[in-house]
């Protein structure tokens, strides 16, 4: 079993063989690529994991609404898309990513709904792209899944995910 943060979310990984935080400093290459959060390998396959938060506590009502317009809007996509080929290339030149991936993307938002994940999800596999087209031998990704906290969690039942409590910053003593 694995377990990994981001942020207010916690995850837990049983059947993992590895699963690691993927754009923290380990990385090395944050000025040139970009990096999904977490990859979790499985015996026959990878997850590129990647997070977006909007609801964490520290998130205005202002920050909330504009993300959501940059979601609605398709803008995200264009992030999301980078986000895993930079990391699939990195791992391709590691010599890792023997295996098929799918790339899920975690909306940790309760007011999204398959309404507005759904469309994100198929404009999101349409520009990776998934499968195999000619003449490649094998994909770039197997797949891809956008999801909500509720619906990680019926898709992904040995790898769940819960929001914890807000991280409370220590008073130093003095007042800004």
């Amino acid at each position: 079993m694995c377990r990994l943060t981001e942020g207010e979310l916690e995850f837990v990984f049983e059947g993992a063989v590895s699963a690691r935080k993927f754009d923290g400093r380990d990385h090395g290459l944050s000025h040139c690529m970009k990096a999904v959060d977490f990859i979790i390998e499985f015996q026959n396959q990878y997850l590129f994991v990647e997070i977006k938060d909007p609801q964490n506590s520290g998130a205005t009502e202002d920050r909330r609404r504009e993300w959501r317009r940059k979601l609605v809007s398709g803008q995200l996509d264009q992030d999301l898309k980078y986000k895993y080929r930079d990391s699939f290339l990195y791992e391709w030149c590691a010599g890792r990513g023997d295996k098929p991936i799918t790339y899920v993307v975690l909306i940790a938002l309760d007011s999204l709904d398959s309404a507005l994940m759904v469309p994100r999800q198929d404009q999101l596999a349409r520009i990776l792209p998934t499968g195999a087209p000619e003449p490649w031998i094998r994909p770039m990704a197997q797949g891809c899944v956008v999801l909500n906290i509720e619906s990680w969690n019926r898709t992904f039942q040995d790898c769940s995910v819960r929001r914890r409590a807000p991280v409370r910053r220590r008073s130093n003593g003095f007042s800004p």
